[in-house]
């Protein structure tokens, strides 16, 4: 049975928690929800929906976010770690412990390289990145607050999100894209929408100690993806470069690691049929809609 009250607190309100409101909203939920910014404290308004929106910058922080943090029954925290530490366990522990759902937002870094091969839930977690150690520590230090605390916590992996805004279409189109020549790099991907259905999925369906691969169907190379973007476009496919050439510390991580990230124990449980379960649906989807 769906929650006919959602008292939300979002710490970071990228494009995952946006989505994931407004989806809230589209199924015609009651809904009152709070997020952190870097920006100063202020009220906005989404889909008709007023909002309070407060500063938090590792450290320092609006007091005034506390009581709103201490009211919420779900909290989203997409904040990535800080200096290799996760700043809202370090700020805020203590004013988490009447809620009865908590999301931490991962990444599928964590894992590391395995050669192309499949990785599930149970696989072993060895990062190669800074992200990927930042992001796995992090998910220790929540386990162990979780464990100590008896807090409902569940742990979302992210692959690659892509969205009608942040694509590879868009990418191409502004020359703007750079694929590096290795064979055997396989990653996944998401589109935002289906996060957002996931999580709503979510709210009602729920187990806690759970951790969750969220990605589509499909791993493929970059250079896979960029060829089939590059025919819906009717552009020239980018040339590829040599790993040792490329500048950009993000992209060289990014070649690191090789695998394909199973979907299987997210799609069972929350009985959820992707939207966009290839990157095909997906780009087809943007293509024929906003460019």
């Amino acid at each position: 049975m769906k929650p006919q009250k959602i008292k939300l607190f979002c710490f970071g309100f990228g494009q995952v928690a946006e989505n994931f409101v407004k989806t809230i909203l589209l199924e015609g939920l009651n809904l009152e929800f709070s997020v952190t910014t870097r920006k100063e404290s202020n009220t906005f308004k989404l889909n008709n929906q007023s909002y309070n929106s407060y500063f938090f910058d590792n450290h320092k922080f609006d007091k005034a976010l506390i009581k709103k943090l201490e009211s919420a029954d779900y909290i989203l925290i997409s904040i990535p770690p800080v200096n290799n530490e996760d700043i809202v366990i370090k700020n805020f522990s203590t004013f988490l412990n009447k809620c009865k759902w908590i999301t931490y937002l991962s990444a599928t870094s964590v894992y590391g390289n395995h050669n192309g091969e499949w990785v599930n839930e149970t696989s072993k977690t060895n990062p190669s990145s800074y992200n990927g150690i930042a992001r796995l520590n992090a998910e220790n230090s929540w386990k162990n607050l979780a464990k100590k605390t008896d807090l409902p916590l569940q742990i979302f992996r992210l692959a690659g999100i892509y969205s009608n805004e942040f694509n590879i279409l868009k990418r191409l189109q502004n020359n703007k894209l750079q694929i590096v020549d290795k064979k055997n790099h396989f990653f996944s991907r998401i589109h935002v929408e289906d996060v957002a259905q996931i999580l709503f999925k979510s709210l009602h369906s729920f187990n806690r100690n759970e951790i969750y691969n969220i990605c589509d169907d499909k791993p493929a190379s970059q250079s896979e993806v960029a060829a089939y973007g590059a025919k819906l476009l009717n552009l020239e496919k980018p040339n590829p470069v040599k790993l040792e050439e490329v500048k950009s510390e993000m992209l060289q991580n990014f070649y690191k690691d090789s695998k394909k990230v199973d979907n299987k124990k997210m799609k069972a449980f929350f009985k959820y049929n992707l939207k966009f379960p290839t990157y095909v649906e997906g780009l087809d989807y943007i293509f024929n809609n906003n460019l």
